[in-house]
């Protein structure tokens, strides 16, 4: 494995290039853990806090699939029965119709609720409020955000997907209903005292360490922000906490693995994120389509966050990548390295 070693510190050198990756991290393993592979740079190592942003989602859908096998939720679950009618009322309005009764657990999960995402599709000062303004946001206000918008489609209609936080802030309050228990404390039950996860945790309190990220040239301390969006981006790891978690989300140690069978429905997200797709909870990219000029062969399954963030499975050679690249300006950065990662395998 030298010579893949070789060409996996060609493309990570080749990232760490890019004039706005001040800092990176980058740790590879096989399933079994005999194969292990990391670099870093700009003082970054595998046990620097990273704040997952998007990652995050994987330990909300997580838990809501546990939720699931309990037997304690739907996914077909109307969101109305867990929410009254008036937070609800005008959320989704789409040609004249009125769907926000209809939304249900599943819309929620996949992406398929046509919901939008009130910083990314708001004004320009809205999304740049979001990054040079730190301040808490609590989830009605969310809520109340999106209905100033539009929806972009029916929900569940046809095989549209579209990306949008607020999907999963929704999820996250319907856990701490569901358990009658904070966000907080269901991840510690249900995912960082069974993997054993010491260095991972959602901030709540002031005290509670917040890395700092960068936007372009210019770093950034976000506490308030991040503490705003528990279940949608705030919680905090390191490259090898995100190792043990993703290995156990995909592997069957949280939730019985078969819940990727049976769920293993894939849509199309906006085109301002091709190529990826998205499925229960989690992203799917494509190697073999036109974005690799059909020259790639199989699939990542993980997800990305926005800071730079990652964390992906590639099957087809048994290989996980995990890291960050601290940059806000370019998020597709993080999934770009992902997928030359995976095709270097193959050069």
């Amino acid at each position: 494995m030298e010579t893949q070693k070789q060409k996996f510190k060609k493309v990570f050198e080749k990232i760490t290039k890019n004039k706005q990756v001040y800092e990176s991290v980058l740790l590879i393993e096989n399933f079994s853990g005999d194969f292990s592979y990391h670099l870093g740079y700009g003082g970054k190592t595998i046990d620097t806090p990273i704040l997952m942003a998007s990652i995050t989602k994987l330990f909300t859908s997580t838990c809501i699939l546990m939720l699931r096998e309990q037997g304690k939720l739907s996914l077909d679950d109307k969101i109305a029965k867990y929410f009254d009618e008036e937070t609800l009322r005008s959320l989704h309005i789409y040609k004249g119709q009125e769907y926000s009764m209809d939304l249900t657990l599943s819309h929620l999960l996949f992406h398929t609720s046509g919901l939008p995402d009130a910083i990314e599709e708001g004004s320009n000062k809205a999304k740049k409020r979001a990054i040079y303004k730190d301040r808490q946001i609590c989830i009605d206000e969310t809520i109340m955000k999106t209905k100033q918008l539009k929806p972009h489609f029916a929900p569940g209609i046809g095989k549209r997907a579209h990306y949008a936080n607020i999907n999963f802030d929704i999820l996250g309050k319907i856990i701490e209903i569901v358990t009658d228990s904070t966000l907080e404390d269901v991840y510690k039950q249900f995912i960082f005292d069974p993997l054993g996860l010491k260095n991972t945790y959602l901030p709540i309190n002031e005290g509670d360490y917040v890395p700092n990220v960068y936007y372009k040239d210019t770093s950034f301390y976000l506490p308030k922000t991040v503490r705003s969006i528990p279940a949608s981006g705030g919680c905090i790891s390191t490259a090898r906490e995100l190792m043990i978690f993703i290995k156990a989300f995909l592997g069957g140690r949280l939730c019985n693995k078969t819940v990727f069978h049976e769920l293993e429905i894939n849509n199309k997200l906006q085109a301002s994120m091709f190529p990826i797709q998205y499925g229960a909870g989690y992203m799917k990219i494509s190697l073999g389509g036109l974005v690799t000029l059909f020259m790639g062969k199989g699939e990542l399954l993980g997800h990305s966050g926005s800071t730079g963030s990652f964390a992906f499975y590639y099957p087809e050679s048994d290989l996980f990548f995990v890291g960050d690249v601290n940059q806000m300006a370019q998020p597709a950065l993080p999934v770009r390295l992902a997928m030359r990662l995976a095709m270097s395998v193959r050069s």
